[in-house]
């Protein structure tokens, strides 16, 4: 039997490092559904928001929940060629680009609130409604 991965994106885990209950239940219920994932790439994004040292042990304690994907050769070479598939037509980042690439490569699910910057995502999965 296939385990599902899920990877998460940054809205989803800034919504939950603010208390957002639908946030908790949703990580909550992924994490026994499935492996949870998170990209280097989101864990850097996170670090952006740090304004004092108990947000950087809320970060950390959050992260202890997933499984970091590095960006290695094949990703980062998936990514270049992602972007530039798309970066014209859907003025993709290299960030977004590198998430979509880990993605394929784990043969993970996305989950994001973020439908507009990855609409070629099939496996994309709206936690729940806003």
């Amino acid at each position: 039997m296939a385990i599902n991965r899920y990877l998460l994106d940054s809205d989803i885990l800034i919504e939950h490092l603010r208390g957002k209950q639908q946030a908790l239940q949703s990580i909550a219920e992924l994490n026994v559904e499935g492996e949870l994932l998170v990209s280097v790439i989101t864990v850097a994004e996170l670090f952006t928001g740090v304004r004092n040292e108990r947000d950087e042990k809320a970060i950390n304690s959050l992260l202890h929940l997933a499984r970091i994907i590095p960006i290695d050769e094949p990703i980062a070479r998936r990514g270049g060629m992602i972007r530039n598939q798309y970066q014209q037509s859907h003025g993709m980042s290299l960030a977004d680009a590198l998430i979509t690439a880990t993605i394929e490569a784990e043969e993970a699910t996305l989950v994001t609130f973020n439908q507009r910057h990855f609409p070629m995502i099939t496996n994309l999965l709206v936690p729940y409604t806003r």
